[in-house]
C-alpha cells in the first residue's frame, strides 16, 4: 500500500522517491484524472494558482500561505515542469494531494506538460539524473496526457455568471466551452488545432482579434474576441497562467482576464513576485503576493536551468 503522506514529507525534503512508488502513484493519478471532464466543474470558494515550474520551495511557501489541502481547495493551471530545479518533487507533490484530497486540488494541463517540450527545458534531464534512466519521466508523461484542459467555476451564492480557466487562452476554433468538452485530450499536445491554442495562446491589448504568436504555436487574442467569448459564455472573467508577470497578476480587457503566475524569481534570476488568486462565494476576486523564500545556497543545485525562452 501506497504511504501517500511519507511520499509528501519525503518529497519536501527534496528526498528521492523510490522508483515502483513513483510508478504506482501515476498510476493512482491517471485513475483519477481519467474521470474527470476535459472542462472540470468546480465550485467556490478556490484558489487559483499559476505556473510553478519546479521551483518546489515556492510551492510549499504557497501552500503554507493558502494553507495545505484539504483546508483550502486549489486549481493549479498547469506548467508544474521545467525551469526549476526540482520539476519531479514540485508535480510528486501535487499528485501526491491530488490522490489523498481528489476534490480538493485540481490540475489542468500547461504546454510544458508535454514529451517533446520537457526533453528541452530540464525535466527529462532531471528523471535521467535522479534515476538514471526516462522510466519515471514516461510514467509522468503518460499522467500529462491524462490532465483536463480547462475548467469551469461555479458560484456557491448562486450568481449566474462562472469563472473559465485556462493554460494558456483562447482559440479560433472554439466559441463556446461546450465545444472543448469533445476534444479527445488524451494524447500528446498537437503541434496546432485547438487543443494547442488552449494551452499556448496569449492575450494582446494590442490586437483588435487574432494575430499570429511569436511563440510558434497558438495565437494572440484581442479584447473583442475575449468580450465575445465572456459573452458567450456567460462569464465574468478568464483566468490563466501561461507568461510571466513581474507583479505576480495582471487585470486587462476591463477586468475580463487575468493572467496569474505563481513562481516568485522566475528561473532563480527574474525577480518577480508571485501571486495566487482566490475566488469566494460570490466570485469576488482577491489576490495573495507573494516573493520567494529560496536564497541561492546550498537548497540549489550549481546545474543551470536552460533559460533562453521567457514568454
Amino acid at each position: 500500500m501506497l504511504n501517500i503522506e511519507k511520499i509528501i514529507d519525503d518529497v519536501k525534503k527534496c528526498k528521492v522517491i523510490p522508483e515502483n512508488d513513483v510508478q504506482e502513484l501515476c498510476f493512482l493519478a491517471q485513475e483519477l484524472l481519467i474521470q474527470e471532464s476535459n472542462i472540470q466543474l468546480i465550485d467556490t470558494p478556490i484558489t487559483i494558482c499559476g505556473d510553478i515550474h519546479g521551483q518546489l520551495h515556492d510551492l510549499i511557501t504557497l501552500l503554507k500561505i493558502s494553507r495545505d489541502p484539504p483546508h483550502t481547495k486549489y486549481l493549479f493551471l498547469g506548467d508544474f515542469v521545467d525551469r526549476g530545479f526540482y520539476s519531479l518533487e514540485t508535480f510528486l507533490l501535487l499528485l501526491c494531494y491530488k490522490v489523498r484530497y481528489p476534490d480538493r486540488i485540481y490540475l489542468i494541463r500547461g504546454n510544458h506538460e508535454s514529451r517533446q517540450i520537457t526533453s528541452v527545458y530540464g525535466f527529462y534531464d532531471e528523471c535521467l539524473r535522479k534515476y538514471g534512466s526516462a522510466n519515471v519521466w514516461r510514467y509522468c508523461c503518460d499522467v500529462f496526457d491524462y490532465l483536463a484542459l480547462g475548467a469551469y467555476i461555479i458560484s456557491s451564492s448562486g450568481n449566474r455568471e462562472g469563472v473559465f480557466c485556462v493554460h494558456g487562452g483562447l482559440s479560433p476554433l472554439i466559441d463556446t466551452i461546450d465545444e472543448i468538452r469533445v476534444i479527445d485530450r488524451k494524447q500528446e499536445v498537437p503541434h496546432d488545432g485547438s487543443m494547442c491554442d488552449l494551452l499556448w495562446s496569449d492575450p494582446e491589448e494590442n490586437v483588435p482579434a487574432w494575430a499570429v504568436s511569436p511563440r510558434g504555436a497558438g495565437y494572440l487574442f484581442g479584447y473583442t474576441e475575449t468580450q465575445r467569448f465572456l459573452y458567450k459564455n456567460n462569464l465574468s472573467l478568464i483566468a490563466r497562467a501561461h507568461q510571466l508577470v513581474m507583479e505576480g497578476y495582471k487585470e486587462v480587457f476591463d477586468g475580463g482576464l487575468v493572467t496569474v503566475w505563481s513562481a516568485p524569481n522566475y528561473c532563480y534570476r527574474c525577480g518577480n513576485v508571485a501571486a495566487v488568486l482566490t475566488l469566494d462565494d460570490s466570485l469576488n476576486r482577491q489576490y495573495t503576493v507573494f516573493d520567494t523564500v529560496l536564497q541561492l545556497s546550498d537548497e540549489i543545485p550549481s546545474k543551470k536551468p536552460v533559460a533562453d525562452y521567457f514568454l
